[in-house]
């Protein structure tokens, strides 16, 4: 599971020029759901996002974790973060997990963050805009099989 994780002012999501979600300070997290992922690599990214001290304290360090800030989440699928590039010039998505499995995994996960923090979704497999207002710009990529 690869999740991109940008620290924001502000985030939206849009479907059909309507806001399905949207968030202030907090994150905005890319997910992508690849073949061999579980609910272990759920729960041990969601362990480190929420816990990840990504927010600055008085003196400018970054010392405070979304829980700390009471920071927002807003999470929307993305599988061509799992896009392999070696050959040629077309992506291939055969590292991706089935739309299925994805989705009960994203789905896993948005259920996990949920419990740490105030969470907001783009819609999974939709045709979305996402509107995101970097926060440094601060930007994290997270790959649960390295953690």
């Amino acid at each position: 599971m690869i999740a991109v994780v940008q620290r924001v002012l502000h985030s939206k999501v849009e479907v059909d020029s309507k806001v399905v979600g949207e968030i202030g300070k907090g994150v905005n997290i890319l997910l992508g759901v690849e073949k061999e992922d579980s609910i272990n690599d759920v729960k041990k990214l969601v362990d480190k996002i929420v816990n990840l001290r990504m927010f600055e304290d008085e003196n400018g360090k970054m010392n405070f974790s979304l829980i700390d800030v009471n920071g927002e989440a807003l999470v929307v699928s993305q599988f061509t973060l799992l896009a392999n590039l070696k050959k040629g010039r077309r992506p291939s998505f055969e590292n991706a997990a089935n739309p299925d499995i994805a989705k009960e995994l994203y789905q896993e996960f948005v259920k996990e963050i949920s419990k740490f923090l105030k969470t907001q979704t783009g819609i999974f497999g939709a045709d979305m805009k996402v509107f995101i207002l970097n926060d440094g710009p601060v930007t994290f990529i997270i790959n649960s099989k390295e953690l």
